[in-house]
């Protein structure tokens, strides 16, 4: 047979079909299809405090150690690496193997590998399309929540476009300034944050109020709002530690069923972002009151979301950390024991305790109001001292450290560090297509997962990787022009060396 022959017969073999048409049409008929997506990350929740969280809530009495509320839909874990060492960050720039919140949020909202304090945006700095957009695009209404400022790096990545997370302010106006088809891209805001809301150049929560959002700043305005569009900010950054908070403001929980009272309304189905995002707070702080407070708040979330989604079975929720924060250990020195109770017997964090003392309250009346256990005069006399000698500046943290080292040490807790650790971490699921979920994932597969199981997998949703997951050709029509080379190589008898270009960070 001819060499014309032969070139003819794998011409006429093949369909010249794109490979990304094809993989996403395999993939409709494979993966189960939800119609709303609940995306819930503890923010700083390393798998210490998921255990931790197990000893704090189970019941002493009992032998065998009770489930959270968390444990069984465990399906795996996930990296939490950035590709920070890959940034050009220009000089005096640190390469962090280590992730921050802005690059891990934008991993799993766009499914990008980027640079600590990216928000939304590659390694270029080029936006990146995350799965609330998308989600937006395809008609469904989006929703953000958290317990810090609403505009900070974990629902910012999922809302907005920026090269740093410090960008407060030019990250709320991209909430009001980024529509799709002329609407707004969020439809509910629950969180902190009016100091970059109301500001002297601009006032935004004026400006969503004229395009019909309701705007509402305590617990009793949202509970009596009956608008699909909110605004809701109810602190000046972020909300109170839960422990601590005011009736005024809202829990996560009733933030989140807010959102989902309102976004449920929209018949083609939404896209949820639920953070909790002090448990970072509390674990940066070294704070074991404050994380086992927030985690607890986190905890009642989760109740909430899991009994919409059993109502609802054509929700999929996935839960998650971004990292985690402090180096927690359930344990402290060589005593091989842990206990919740002292950490129980606050009645508020030392946060808390530590602002009325610097405000010149009387230190032993407000240890002895908000701690159910009898502190010893060494104790005591190390609260003291330390207000005593704190420079002015600094006596606030120095009062707070000596309370915290208080509980650390009676609940038998470590820390390592005062900043993230770089472990995996776990990862829950439940609903239609769950078990993309199972075993070990990175933390991207969150954003590309959810964009195939809402049905949104289309290559420019997935910012440069195919639906089947690997990199796109440069050519726009992403032909499989390296498979007819081969097959023609084989028919004709020449060798074929097959190659794959390994995924580059991004």
């Amino acid at each position: 047979m001819s060499t014309a022959a032969l070139s003819s017969l794998a011409l006429g073999s093949i369909s010249l079909t794109p490979v990304s048409v094809v993989a996403a049409e395999e993939e409709k008929t494979d993966i189960e299809q939800a119609k709303n997506v609940i995306m819930m990350i503890g923010d700083g929740m390393g798998p210490a405090y998921m255990t931790a969280y197990r000893y704090y809530t189970e019941d002493p009495e009992t032998q065998v150690m009770e489930d959270t509320v968390f444990d069984p839909y465990l399906t795996g874990m996930q990296k939490v690496y950035s590709a920070d060492p890959f940034h050009d960050g220009g000089e005096g720039d640190t390469k962090e193997n280590i992730p921050d919140s802005a690059a891990t949020a934008t991993a799993m909202a766009s499914g990008v590998k980027t640079y600590n304090g990216a928000i939304g945006v590659d390694l270029d700095q080029q936006e990146t399309k995350t799965v609330l957009e998308a989600a937006k695009e395809a008609g469904k209404a989006t929703g953000l929540v958290a317990t810090s400022q609403i505009n900070h790096a974990t629902p910012a990545a999922y809302g907005s476009h920026d090269e740093s997370r410090r960008n407060y302010n030019e990250i709320a106006n991209d909430y009001f300034d980024n529509t799709v088809n002329g609407e707004h891209v969020i439809d509910v805001l629950l969180g902190g944050g009016t100091d970059y809301f109301v500001r002297e150049d601009r006032d935004l929560t004026e400006e969503f109020q004229n395009d019909d959002y309701s705007y509402v700043t305590s617990t009793e305005e949202l509970q009596a709002d009956n608008n699909d569009q909110v605004l809701g900010l109810f602190a000046p950054v972020g909300l109170d530690k839960a422990i601590d908070r005011p009736e005024e403001q809202p829990s996560l929980a009733q933030m989140t069923e807010a959102a989902l009272d309102r976004l449920s309304e929209d018949e083609d189905g939404f896209f949820l972002m639920v953070e909790g995002s002090q448990i970072d707070w509390a674990g940066h702080d070294n704070d074991v009151v404050a994380a086992m407070s927030e985690m607890e708040d986190f905890a009642g979330a989760f109740e909430e979301v899991m009994e919409f989604a059993k109502e609802n079975e054509d929700t999929l929720v996935v839960t998650t950390a971004d990292h985690s924060t402090g180096g927690l250990s359930i344990g402290r020195g060589s005593a091989y024991e842990w206990h919740p109770e002292v950490i129980h017997a606050a009645e508020k964090t030392p946060d808390y305790m530590a602002a009325l003392i610097a405000e010149g309250a009387d230190i032993e009346d407000v240890l002895r109001d908000n701690i159910g256990f009898e502190l010893t005069t060494e104790e005591i006399q190390s609260v003291i001292d330390a207000k005593d000698n704190a420079p002015e500046e600094e006596l606030l943290a120095e009062v707070d450290n000596a309370i915290e080292h208080i509980f650390n040490v009676r609940s038998g807790t470590g820390w390592t560090t005062d900043g993230h650790t770089g472990e995996d971490v776990p990862v829950y699921a439940y609903g239609p297509g769950s078990e993309l979920f199972n075993g070990m994932i990175d933390n991207t597969d969150n954003a590309e997962n959810i964009f195939k199981i809402m049905e949104l997998a289309t290559d420019e949703n997935l910012n440069g990787v195919s639906v089947e997951g690997e990199e796109l050709a440069d050519t726009a029509t992403n032909y499989p022009l390296g498979t007819l080379a081969g097959i023609m190589a084989i028919l004709m008898g020449g060798a074929l060396l097959a190659t794959r270009k390994r995924k580059p960070l991004q």
